[in-house]
């Protein structure tokens, strides 16, 4: 009669490799699919924006609401 141990210690060495390999093939072909490409190249983008002073245009009715 086998263990606890060994019986899902040969359960995580065969099947549970084979359903994360699964699931990260599939979460990268997610990712890449073709008509996420407008969303990614958004995300690309997100570094090269100068859109650092937007926040502050949103703060400012708040702190003449206070003042």
């Amino acid at each position: 009669m086998e263990t606890t141990y060994s019986i899902l210690r040969e359960f995580a060495g065969s099947w549970a490799l084979i359903a994360m390999m699964l699931f990260y093939i599939s979460a990268c072909l997610y990712a890449v699919r073709p008509s996420a490409k407008a969303a990614n190249e958004d995300a690309a983008g997100i570094p090269l924006r100068n859109d650092t002073d937007a926040h502050l245009d949103a703060q400012e009715p708040e702190a003449k609401q206070d003042g």
